[in-house]
């Protein structure tokens, strides 16, 4: 892959991207207790809260940590819902095995799921949604290898 120099450091990228995560669950949590003062019921209020939360993420993310300066383009902010899934699943992954393992309503348990859904939405976020055109080329398959395995 090519390195892109308007990049700044991985461990800055790092700490900026828990910056930005502090951020995002504030004003997530900020849009969730309006909500409810506002009447909106929990499932809605949850729903916009973290709808917000994963705009800013982008937003913030998209320029600050990773210094994207790719045009704006539809399919970034897909692969940035596309990770965040993922991240989220594999959360709710280790929730369950947690539960299955007798650690029900366990902090620890909290703990190890957001640890793991941190890491990964880090590295997808920095590997595969924040990257150049070029770079998405040279992770995909060549057009004659896709062809001869739809065969």
């Amino acid at each position: 892959m090519s390195m892109r120099l308007n990049q700044p450091p991985e461990r800055l990228r790092v700490l900026r991207f828990g910056a930005v995560g502090l951020v995002n669950t504030a004003l997530g949590y900020a849009v969730i207790l309006m909500g409810l003062a506002l009447g909106w019921g929990d499932m809605v209020s949850n729903a916009a809260g973290y709808a917000a939360g994963l705009l800013a993420g982008f937003a913030l993310n998209r320029r600050w940590t990773f210094g994207s300066e790719a045009g704006r383009s539809m399919s970034e902010g897909r692969r940035y819902l596309l990770v965040f899934l993922v991240a989220y699943c594999a959360n709710l992954t280790v929730l369950a095995l947690a539960r299955s393992l007798g650690f029900v309503e366990s902090p620890l348990a909290q703990l190890a799921g957001l640890c793991t859904y941190s890491i990964l939405f880090y590295l997808g976020s920095s590997r595969y949604v924040f990257v150049s055109r070029s770079d998405l080329r040279e992770m995909s398959p060549p057009a004659a290898t896709v062809r001869q395995h739809e065969r």
